[in-house]
């Protein structure tokens, strides 16, 4: 296979994956068009280049999509701004991470700062929350559910 079909296929799997999300996510009153799709891969492959990353397969999206879906924060209308959004905070944060959480862990992190203390503001999730967590992975801290309202 070409690096040209290649590319063609990966894309092909992330539309795929991401266009999934809305079987479980209509639940919830939130489902992204064949646009949003494309957007949000689009604004993907833009994160990935600013923060200088490198991923295979689906990406973030879908798990973030599953995470967030029932989220009291989030509605239709601000759907597709806030996994965007979450999308580049979730990739900031691993490399400010230094990438010592999964991002499984990282996630949950930031939906229960998001749902919790940050009460749907990503600003204050993004600049208060996470920078605590960041520097806990950086100096070698570890991070565990006590310690969890220091954010």
């Amino acid at each position: 296979m070409g690096d040209e079909q290649w590319i063609l296929a990966m894309n092909h799997t992330q539309i795929a994956a991401l266009k999934a999300t809305n079987e479980y996510t209509a639940k919830f009153g939130l489902v992204l068009s064949d646009e949003d799709t494309a957007l949000l891969l689009n604004e993907r492959s833009e994160v990935l280049k600013k923060e200088r990353r490198v991923e295979f397969g689906e990406g973030i999206l879908p798990k973030l999509a599953f995470a967030f879906c029932d989220s009291p924060y989030i509605q239709q209308d601000n759907y597709v701004e806030t996994l965007a959004r979450l999308q580049e905070i979730f990739y900031f944060y691993k490399n400010e991470s230094l990438d010592e959480f999964t991002d499984d862990e990282l996630v949950e992190a930031m939906k229960e700062l998001f749902d919790g203390s940050c009460q749907g503001s990503l600003d204050y999730m993004e600049d208060t929350g996470l920078q605590i967590l960041a520097k806990k992975a950086r100096f070698g801290t570890c991070f565990d559910e006590a310690e969890e309202d220091e954010y």
